[in-house]
C-alpha cells in the first residue's frame, strides 16, 4: 500500500533536483479536526506562474532524465480523493512551496506511513543540504532542524556519520512519541492541552 510519506520522499527529491540548499517538511496532525495538512517549501530554483500551473499535470515534467512527472499530481489526487485541498506556490528563483490538506476519516485515506524514517532518510543521503522538520499533532510540536545541529556538532562532524543518525533516529522517535501520547490524553481527557 502506497504511504504518503513516500510522496514526501518525491516531492523533496524534486526540490533537490531544482537546487534547493534548504527544504522544510511540515506536518500537522489536526485529530479533532479530522484534519493532516502536509507542506514542502524549498528554496530552489521555482517556477513561472506558467510551470506552476501545469506541475499538477502528469504529462508535464521540468526533469529531462524522464517525461512524465507522476509525484505531484499524484500527491494532489490523494489529497482531493479524500476531500481535502492541494496547493502549489512558486516563484522563480525563489522557491516553492506544496500544501495538501487530508480528511482522515475518509474511506480513500492512505496512510501517512514512516514519516520519521523518510526524513532521517532525506537527511542522511543529502549531506550537503539543510532539513527542517516541522511535526505537529494539536497543541503539541516538535522541530529538528539540521543547521542547528550542524552548529552544535561543528565541522569535524558529519550529519550522516553512523552516531548522528542513530541521534537523529532516537530523536524522531522520542518526540513522536511524545506528541502522541499527548495528543491522545488531551482526546480522551477532554482538556485544551492548556492545563499543566
Amino acid at each position: 500500500m502506497r504511504e504518503l510519506s513516500l510522496n514526501v520522499m518525491d516531492i523533496a527529491q524534486n526540490s533537490i533536483s531544482a537546487g534547493a540548499k534548504l527544504i522544510e517538511i511540515d506536518v500537522c496532525e489536526e485529530p479533532r479536526a479530522d484534519r493532516l495538512t502536509i507542506r514542502i517549501s524549498d528554496d530552489g530554483a521555482g517556477m513561472t506562474a506558467e510551470q506552476a500551473a501545469r506541475v499538477t499535470d502528469p504529462f508535464f515534467t521540468t526533469r529531462t532524465t524522464r517525461k512524465i512527472g507522476m509525484g505531484v499530481p499524484l500527491f494532489k489526487m490523494e489529497a482531493e480523493m479524500t476531500g481535502g485541498s492541494f496547493g502549489v506556490a512558486s516563484q522563480k528563483g525563489v522557491g516553492t512551496t506544496i500544501t495538501a490538506a487530508f480528511v482522515p476519516s475518509h474511506v480513500d485515506m492512505i496512510p501517512l506511513g514512516d514519516i520519521n524514517s523518510t526524513v532521517l532518510l532525506l537527511i542522511t543521503c543529502n549531506e550537503d543540504r539543510d532539513f527542517v522538520f516541522h511535526h505537529r499533532m494539536d497543541s503539541r510540536e516538535f522541530t529538528l532542524d539540521t543547521r542547528e545541529l550542524r552548529a552544535v556538532l561543528g565541522n569535524e562532524v558529519r550529519l550522516n556519520s553512523p552516531e548522528v543518525i542513530q541521534w537523529i533516529k532516537n530523536c524522531l522517535s522520542e518526540e513522536t512519541q511524545f506528541i502522541k501520547e499527548e495528543s491522545t490524553d488531551e482526546v480522551f481527557s477532554g482538556t485544551s492541552g492548556d492545563q499543566g
